[in-house]
């Protein structure tokens, strides 16, 4: 399987998704504001934060897993 890559993570930039990392752990509904260039290979790191909420937090690009697009429209249109 590959692993999530700057590529992947800049598709999902400005969107919300749920962010499955690879010890298991899942950070749900946050939106992709930045990916950030570290020094050195393997550094890179991708900024989130949750919705409605200005105050971004950081995660190593190289410990997610995977990301899930969320359909907002649905969880809008349940409540």
């Amino acid at each position: 399987m590959e692993s999530f890559s700057a590529n992947s993570a800049r598709s999902f930039i400005g969107r919300n998704v749920n962010l499955h990392l690879k010890d298991g752990a899942v950070i749900i509904n946050v939106q992709l504001t930045k990916l950030l260039k570290g020094a050195g290979k393997n550094n890179n790191t991708i900024e989130y934060s949750p919705p409605g909420n200005h105050k971004a937090t950081r995660v190593l690009l190289r410990n997610i897993a995977w990301a899930e697009m969320l359909n907002l429209n649905l969880m809008q249109s349940a409540g």
